[in-house]
């Protein structure tokens, strides 16, 4: 992969999910497409990045929202302040779902407590 696309992927690892829904409308009007149909593949290539990720560093991934799923969205929001309440809900809804990546371990196990104590089942790659 080139350095160029490398950077790209960065600056889009760190965008909010507000930021990357309006980037998504912006290529979308830009370009006469539509992503609809590269939604269902966003979750496979989550896990895949995470095995090539190097460093001290992990993500935070939502596998399963369980029963409550009220308390999960709560506590997704409270992680990420700037998403909206329909993200959430559609993060919740439709897992895997990335909550958090290049953070250190110790700050992804205390996540991991926040989302378990809510309900869910979160993993650590």
């Amino acid at each position: 992969m080139s350095d160029k696309i490398q950077q790209i992927i960065q600056m889009i690892e760190n965008l909010t999910v507000v930021e990357l829904n309006e980037l998504v409308k912006a290529l979308e009007e830009k370009f006469g497409v539509s992503a609809a149909a590269f939604v269902a593949a966003a979750p496979v290539q989550a896990p895949a990045q995470a095995e090539t990720q190097t460093g001290g560093t992990v993500e935070v991934v939502l596998v399963d929202a369980g029963a409550n799923k009220i308390n999960v969205i709560k506590v997704l929001r409270e992680l990420n302040p700037n998403m909206s309440l329909k993200d959430a809900k559609d993060a919740v809804d439709n897992p895997p779902y990335k909550v958090a990546s290049g953070i250190e371990r110790a700050k992804a196990e205390e996540i991991k407590k926040k989302f378990e104590q809510a309900g869910a089942k979160v993993e650590i790659k």
